[in-house]
């Protein structure tokens, strides 16, 4: 396809794109008892260095133990209750609700968790690359273990 406007910053044609709510794409890796959905990635808009989306995770639910290896992740909570574990055996904990961010850094175990036993908990996830990083680490005993959905799905391998 040629450009029609060959004499021109590709920026000024194709510079800005707005994704529209109701236009994300769910053809992203999936876990039982969460949904994601993609908004910038590099299929949909050229996106180089970061991905961002949304995730709605079921009440109860909860991930394996694993780390994103270099990349930075950030969560904004629109609705419900996140309960966040992190470290060596999990033994940090903090909370958030709607209107605050979560920031991971890279290399730290975590696990997610929908602190809300009666209501689905919506978030915005942005990370700092287009790789779908997921390092599973299944040797740490969890100071809360996954109960009801564990993070399975063609990245996210059962832990034993």
């Amino acid at each position: 396809m040629t450009d029609p406007h060959p004499d021109e910053p590709r920026w000024k044609h194709d510079g800005v794109r707005v994704i529209k709510g109701d236009q994300l794409d769910p053809n992203t890796a999936q876990t039982p008892g969460m949904f994601r959905q993609a908004a910038i990635n590099h299929a949909r808009v050229g996106a180089q260095k970061i991905w961002a989306g949304t995730v709605t995770i079921e009440p109860d639910a909860k991930t394996g133990v694993h780390h994103h290896g270099a990349l930075e992740s950030v969560i904004f909570v629109l609705r419900g209750k996140a309960r966040m574990r992190w470290g060596e055996r999990l033994e940090f904990v903090a909370e958030a609700g709607p209107g605050d961010f979560i920031f991971v850094p890279p290399y730290v175990p975590h696990q997610e968790i929908n602190a809300d036993p009666g209501a689905p908990l919506e978030c915005v996830l942005v990370r700092s690359d287009n790789e779908a990083v997921v390092v599973n680490i299944p040797d740490i005993e969890p100071v809360e273990k996954p109960e009801t959905v564990l993070w399975i799905d063609p990245i996210h391998r059962h832990p034993a």
